[in-house]
């Protein structure tokens, strides 16, 4: 199935252009099914990206790809500039390619504190640690409320406040989130949503992966629908959340 461009996307506010992630003809297989079968996009500094469809259509599996917890079969993968096949998650992280990974995937025996400590681990600035720590409790009120809390025992909307949290200690250049509403009840789902609206706010480029597709188009820049391992259409996100193909396969119009 070829791409369909909807529009082009306009410049944005806090985009410079400068592209930060290009995905080339990525394929990505699991045995003998391939997953994901030619994937191609990109995501400029300062945007915010939202990449949505049905579950099943290779969302995940394409994350997994780019933040090197999956190999990839074809194609490549650019982080600001350079090819990253091949490379292990943790020098990615090191570089500032950081995902949220769906299911949130904290450390559950640890407290929230702990958690966001575990996030800075490739740093050494103690001063900024603790003061990024404060930052994120600023941005999660609800965090500070129950810093010394292990995790486990927070709510499904908590824990995803506190994975977002910890990734964000490792001030990434681009912050991949998978997922992030998913499980979650109608008034956590505005909040998360109003928290990535928040960081994105705050200067941090985004790439959002949701089955949600019209919360993540109101918030995005541009947008991709992935269907069957491809990508079948792209643009602007404000004019995507108006189409009517969009909206009678995502938005149930």
């Amino acid at each position: 199935m070829s791409e369909t461009i909807i529009a082009t996307a306009p410049a944005t506010t806090g985009s410079t252009g400068k592209t930060l992630l290009k995905v080339s003809g990525l394929k990505v297989a699991y045995g003998g099914i391939q997953a994901v079968k030619g994937v191609d996009f990109e995501v400029h500094e300062g945007e915010l990206v939202s990449l949505i469809g049905s579950n099943g259509a290779g969302k995940t599996t394409t994350m997994k790809a780019i933040t090197g917890t999956l190999p990839f079969v074809e194609g490549d993968i650019e982080f600001l500039g350079r090819s990253i096949k091949g490379r292990g998650a943790w020098d990615l992280v090191g570089e500032g390619l950081v995902m949220v990974p769906e299911g949130r995937g904290v450390f559950t025996r640890m407290t929230i504190t702990e958690n966001l400590q575990i996030g800075a681990y490739i740093r050494n600035d103690k001063g900024g640690i603790a003061a990024d720590i404060e930052r994120m409790f600023t941005i999660f009120p609800r965090l500070r409320e129950r810093k010394d809390q292990l995790a486990g025992t927070m709510s499904g909307g908590e824990q995803q406040m506190l994975a977002m949290g910890r990734a964000l200690m490792a001030r990434p250049k681009v912050l991949l989130l998978d997922e992030p509403s998913m499980g979650l009840s109608p008034i956590m789902v505005d909040k998360i949503f109003e928290v990535v609206k928040n960081v994105y706010d705050q200067g941090v480029t985004v790439l959002l992966v949701e089955q949600n597709a019209s919360r993540a188009l109101q918030i995005a820049d541009r947008g991709y629908v992935m269907e069957s391992g491809l990508i079948t259409m792209a643009g602007d996100a404000k004019i995507m959340l108006n189409d009517p193909k969009v909206r009678a396969a995502y938005l149930g119009e």
